[in-house]
């Protein structure tokens, strides 16, 4: 193991050094209330029967794009694009765009863009008379994405 390349650990990336912003119509919000967002690729599959063996294969058939994301409870967007689909039934179809950067390590920047997003739901008003701060979830699905920007390899991959 005396020539075995390890990861630096200045080469992690700082949970908070991030830019989250969304672009509704031509409107453009940076999204710094979000504390934490999640976008997930799922792949749907199919067990292919294969004679001759004594398991079954998997085929890739299409994907679908969810997300979740928990804000500091001090905007109305989300609010404002449900009472928007309320009152005219037209839904709001968003992108988000989230670029994670650290200067101390040597990856440099990625930025994802989330396409066609479309909240599932969110939380119209709250209140808690024993707590400290408040703050929201809503969960959202997306029909396409993009990766302008990718993360540069570490040394030695």
């Amino acid at each position: 193991m005396a020539n075995n390349i390890t990861m630096k650990s200045s080469d992690t990336l700082a949970a908070g050094l991030a830019e989250c912003y969304l672009t509704i119509g031509s409107r453009r919000y940076n999204f710094m209330q979000a504390k934490n967002l999640e976008a997930n690729f799922d792949k749907s599959k199919t067990e292919v029967p294969i004679l001759g063996k004594t398991g079954k294969g998997n085929r890739a058939t299409g994907w679908s794009g969810t997300g979740s994301c928990n804000a500091h409870y001090n905007q109305s967007i989300i609010r404002q694009m449900l009472l928007d689909y309320k009152n005219t039934g037209k839904d709001t179809y968003f992108e988000i765009q989230i670029t994670n950067e650290d200067p101390t390590s040597s990856v440099g920047r990625q930025t994802v863009v989330l396409k066609d997003c479309n909240v599932d739901g969110g939380i119209l008003a709250k209140f808690d008379a024993d707590g400290d701060l408040l703050d929201e979830d809503f969960d959202f699905t997306f029909d396409d994405f993009e990766m302008p920007e990718s993360f540069k390899l570490l040394a030695g991959m």
